[in-house]
């Protein structure tokens, strides 16, 4: 447990931030680097706990991996050359590397099992596991594959046509990664675009991939070329910044070279629908990824209505979007976001929990929550749920708190911002 008491906060946040490397990009740039013939080179790395487990994945399985801070040299030898882990793999915290690497493991040529932590045992696998079994996966374990510790037994894959029932990128990464493995032609169809960085990345390292509208097919057992990868700052840790930035009297903030993808943008679309004073400079494409940087002011937000198609965009991103709302005119409506229920923790809850508790008029529904503002936010004893972006917002809630917050653990933060304090203290007071 690592305990934090925050003071109220009476200044304005001023500076330039440069969050760390995507996870979402991190991972994959892992898992491809792995899996391809050649040397390759991953510069910005997210160097969180996440990711990490990715990359003790690969070594277990005879990859050679350097790291040196955030830039990672892998020796990649294709999959033929990846050997049987001696123990099972432990994937922590990180939904993305469980569910990616079922889609390969169901594949490679030898046995493996994998576990996570209380969280992660919790979570549902089956939206994964179910599809990669029409494929020919052999996959046991708790509620018929639907909750770790899994067993794979790697099986030859035929290619399938797959409509995806759930807006998820894991889960289509999951499918098309098995294809990449298979015999013939997969075919995905997802419902409305998701993240599309495995299949910008699989592009990049030479896969026989084509993209057509909401449709993706690959065609299996074609090997992948090394290539060098720079990631882009992760627009998910951005969030935070940008949130603070409008909602701090005063701020002015900057976020240096963060990533742009058109899927993972929705935080921005929705602040500029909020009325805040947000415009993006620099814009240019690093990697196959857009970049650019991030200017947020203070802001006089008003509520809107968040559903539909944009929830795939911002899913990570509502637990902060949820702040921004207490703090604008009106009410805020967000629906259709069932799928934060099951994510490190039930995101619905907790956030409901958290702002409640510092006196924010929110409710949960089904699908996601109704928030009235503006309300003046107190002080107050919060959980992190063990979930490192509740973890986040409950920090940028203490920026507008007018007595101190305590949040009772703060160590899942590094899941995916290790340097979240020491960027937010530089902004606090800088140089």
């Amino acid at each position: 447990m690592s305990q934090v008491t925050l003071q109220p906060f009476d200044k304005a946040l001023t500076g330039e931030i440069e969050v760390p490397g995507d996870k979402s990009i991190s991972h994959r740039a892992v898992i491809f680097g792995s899996i391809a013939n050649g040397t390759s080179k991953i510069t910005n790395f997210l160097d969180g706990e996440d990711c990490m487990r990715t990359i003790h994945a690969f070594r277990s399985m005879g990859v050679s991996i350097d790291k040196k801070d955030s830039t990672l040299t892998i020796q990649g030898k294709g999959v033929k050359a990846l050997i049987e882990p001696t123990e099972p793999l432990f994937f922590g915290n990180s939904g993305t590397t469980t569910r990616l690497m079922l889609g390969l493991l169901a594949g490679f040529p030898f046995f493996t099992s994998i576990y996570g932590d209380s969280s992660l045992t919790n979570r549902p696998m089956d939206r994964v596991v179910n599809p990669l079994k029409e494929m020919g996966a052999s996959i046991n374990g708790r509620k018929d594959g639907n909750n770790l510790p899994l067993a794979i037994r790697g099986k030859k894959l035929s290619g399938i046509e797959y409509r995806l029932p759930i807006k998820s990128a894991q889960v289509k990464s999951a499918v098309i990664l098995a294809g990449l493995l298979a015999e013939g032609e997969t075919n995905v169809t997802e419902q409305t675009q998701t993240r599309d960085h495995t299949e910008n990345m699989l592009e990049a390292f030479g896969a026989d991939i084509v993209r057509n509208g909401l449709t993706t097919t690959i065609t299996g057992k074609k090997d992948l070329v090394a290539t060098d990868v720079h990631v882009p700052g992760d627009i998910s840790s951005a969030a935070f910044f940008l949130a603070a930035g409008a909602l701090v009297s005063g701020s002015v903030l900057t976020l240096k070279n963060t990533g742009l993808n058109p899927t993972r943008t929705g935080i921005i679309d929705v602040l500029k629908a909020m009325n805040a004073s947000i415009k993006i400079e620099n814009e240019r494409f690093i990697s196959g990824e857009l970049v650019g940087d991030v200017v947020i002011a203070s802001s006089n937000l008003k509520g809107l209505v968040i559903e539909g198609d944009i929830i795939p965009r911002l899913i990570d991103e509502i637990p902060i979007i949820a702040l921004l709302a207490t703090q604008a005119e009106g009410k805020t409506i967000i629906r259709d976001a069932a799928e934060l229920r099951v994510k490190e923790t039930d995101r619905i809850n907790a956030v409901v929990a958290v702002l409640s508790t510092l006196g924010a008029n929110i409710e949960a529904t089904e699908d996601g929550m109704i928030i009235k503002g503006k309300t003046a936010l107190k002080g107050g004893e919060i959980s992190s749920y063990n979930d490192h972006r509740i973890a986040m917002m409950g920090v940028i809630a203490s920026l507008l708190a007018s007595e101190e917050v305590t949040i009772d653990d703060i160590s899942s933060i590094a899941v995916s911002y290790p340097s979240f304090f020491t960027d937010l203290n530089n902004v606090k007071e800088p140089s």
